[in-house]
């Protein structure tokens, strides 16, 4: 019989908690029956293993950052919608490690299709509308934004940049203000 309250969503929220606490690669089902000092069986009521609880958790991830992103670049364009949509990404990871880890998690074709992930390229499709880009122009940017956010991001969780000289912040501007000036120079409008 399952427990009264626990569901899908109660312990993929939880895990998501979890995943932020200890990282998203420690986050198991046994952790959470620890947390609900529940008997690990009776989890699996409502999950079907630790992956089934992953992707869970990265599905809820993906939609929490895309609403972010797109709270952040509404009503905004060009460097302002930029520079927003990667500063919620930025703060997003900084917040909640666990969650931005497992929003990378590797999906299954339908469960992406299905998911918050096409959101993401649509919104940054939407950015670069106002750079007037045509395809496959348009494609390669999304990967040049994606990878070089992703990758920034990455490295500061790491600690990549505690012992240099140079505020991070300043980093963080300098590239989001060379995207810009990259992507309005290979603007076709």
């Amino acid at each position: 019989m399952a427990r009264a309250g626990l569901t899908p969503e109660v312990l993929a929220l939880a895990g998501a908690e979890l995943a932020d606490e200890v990282g998203f690669d420690r986050v198991t089902v046994t952790e959470l029956a620890r947390r609900f000092d529940v008997k690990v069986a009776s989890l699996y009521s409502h999950v079907k293993s630790s992956q089934d609880l992953k992707v869970r958790i990265a599905l809820l991830a993906l939609a929490e950052l895309a609403d972010r992103a797109a709270d952040a670049v509404a009503g905004r364009a060009g460097r302002d919608a930029l520079a927003a949509f990667a500063e919620a990404y930025r703060s997003y990871a900084r917040e909640h490690p666990g969650r931005y880890d497992a929003a990378r998690l590797r999906l299954d074709a339908e469960t992406a299709a299905a998911s918050a992930a096409p959101r993401h390229a649509q919104l940054l499709r939407a950015i670069l509308r106002g750079y007037h880009l045509p395809e496959p122009d348009q494609t390669h940017a999304v990967r040049l934004l994606g990878g070089t956010v992703h990758g920034y991001l990455a490295l500061e969780a790491a600690g990549g940049f505690a012992h240099t000289p140079v505020d991070a912040q300043l980093s963080w501007d300098w590239i989001v203000d060379s995207l810009d000036a990259l992507l309005r120079a290979r603007a076709t409008g």
